[in-house]
C-alpha cells in the first residue's frame, strides 16, 4: 500500500506544478518520461516553500516556515511523511542522492524573505540567488544526468547559470509585485520606485550573459532532458526580449507577461530546432 500512497504525492506534486506555472509544466512535459515525475518532484517543495513566505500574509509565516522545515528534515530522515508534498521530494532526494547541503542553501534563502527586504550588495544579491535559484537548478541537474557525477560536475556552472537567469527574469517580471506588495528589493545598487532605462538596461545585459553560458551547458545535457530545459530557456529567453522592450515606467506598473499563443509557438519552434539537431 505504500506504493500507492507514493503514487497520490507524485500527482500532488504534478497538480501543484500544473496549478502555478503553466510555462515550467509545459517544459517539463518535454523532458522524458523517465525523469518527468522527479522534476514535478522537486518543483512541489521548493513551491510550497514559496509560498509560505511569500503568501499567507494572514498567518504566522516563520511558524509556518519553522513547521515544513521540521518536517523536511523529518522525511528526508525517516524517508516517508504524511506530507505528500515532501514525500515524493524526499523520494527524489534519495533516489538521485541530492546534496543536503542544496536544501539547506535553498531553505535559508527563503527564510530570508521572512525578514530581509532590500538587497544592498552583490554579495547579498549573489547569496540569494545562489540558495533560491542556483541550487534548484544543481537539484534538476542531479536528475537530468541520472546521479552521473563526471557529467554533473561539467555542468554545474552552467546549470546555476541557467537558474540564476530564470531568477532575475522573475525579479524583473514581478518587480511591481515584491516592490509594492512585499516590500522586497533584489537588486542592488538600483531603486525600484525610479527604475529608469540605464538600470533595467544593466539587469537585461546582465541576464543575457547568464543565458549565453547556460546555453552552453544545455546543449550537453542528455536526450532525456535537452528538450526539455531548451523549451523553458527558450521561453524565459523570449520573455526577457519583451521585458527589454517594454518601458521601465511600464515594468514598474504592470506584470508583463508572454501569452499562451506566444508560449504555443515557443514550443513549435523548439521543436523543430531539436528535431532538426540545432540544439
Amino acid at each position: 500500500m505504500k506504493a500507492l500512497f507514493d503514487k497520490v504525492s507524485y500527482q500532488c506534486s504534478q497538480i501543484v506544478t500544473e496549478s502555478y506555472s503553466t510555462s515550467f509544466t509545459l517544459a517539463t512535459k518535454m523532458l522524458s518520461s523517465t525523469i518527468r515525475a522527479d522534476i514535478y518532484n522537486i518543483y512541489g517543495f521548493v513551491r510550497f516553500a514559496d509560498e509560505i513566505v511569500d503568501t499567507f500574509d494572514q498567518y504566522d509565516k516563520e511558524k509556518l516556515f519553522n513547521q515544513f522545515e521540521a518536517s523536511l528534515k523529518d522525511a528526508l530522515e525517516q524517508k516517508i511523511s504524511l506530507n505528500p508534498i515532501l514525500n515524493s521530494f524526499q523520494h527524489t532526494y534519495h533516489k538521485y542522492e541530492l546534496p543536503y547541503e542544496l536544501v539547506a542553501a535553498f531553505m535559508k534563502s527563503m527564510r530570508m524573505d521572512l525578514y530581509k527586504n532590500v538587497y544592498r550588495t552583490d554579495e547579498e544579491y549573489k547569496e540569494y540567488i545562489y540558495g533560491s535559484a542556483d541550487v534548484v537548478g544543481l537539484m534538476c541537474l542531479k536528475v537530468f544526468v541520472k546521479g552521473d557525477m563526471e557529467k554533473y560536475n561539467n555542468l554545474k556552472e552552467t546549470a546555476m547559470a541557467l537558474g540564476s537567469a530564470f531568477q532575475k527574469v522573475n525579479f524583473l517580471r514581478d518587480l511591481k509585485s515584491d516592490f509594492e506588495d512585499l516590500n522586497r528589493s533584489y537588486f542592488p545598487n538600483t531603486d525600484l520606485a525610479m527604475l529608469d532605462e540605464a538600470s533595467k538596461t544593466r539587469i537585461v545585459n546582465e541576464i543575457k550573459a547568464d543565458f549565453e553560458l547556460a546555453y552552453t551547458g544545455i546543449l550537453q545535457l542528455p536526450n532525456e532532458a535537452k528538450f526539455g530545459v531548451y523549451t523553458a530557456y527558450k521561453y524565459y529567453y523570449r520573455l526577457l526580449k519583451k521585458l527589454q522592450r517594454t518601458p521601465s515606467l511600464e515594468i514598474r506598473k504592470v506584470r508583463i507577461r508572454v501569452p499562451n499563443y506566444e508560449k504555443f509557438g515557443v514550443l513549435a519552434k523548439s521543436y523543430v530546432n531539436y528535431k532538426l539537431n540545432l540544439v
